[in-house]
């Protein structure tokens, strides 16, 4: 198995970051939040961006829709099986 390490100082693989933006991340600090990648040295914060690029995300929307309540009761971390 191949894996591709964003962060090194805490082991995130881009697979990780890849199933928390598809659970509802969209940005490196709800990345950060639930793996803590970009909290230390903070090198992998752009390669973290780059995997999320800009596409459609629930909470952006929801904001640009009006709807604050809905992403203040949104989880913030999804909580994901750690990757083997």
């Amino acid at each position: 198995m191949n894996r591709v390490y964003v962060c090194s100082c805490f082991g995130v693989t881009d697979k990780q970051v890849k199933e928390h933006a598809a659970a509802g991340a969209c940005t490196p600090r709800q990345i950060a939040s639930a793996t803590k990648a970009g909290t230390d040295c903070g090198s992998c914060v752009r390669t973290i961006q780059g995997i999320l690029g800009r596409g459609a995300c629930p909470r952006r929307e929801l904001l640009e829709k009006g709807d604050a309540a809905a992403v203040l009761a949104a989880d913030p971390a999804p909580q994901l099986a750690e990757a083997a």
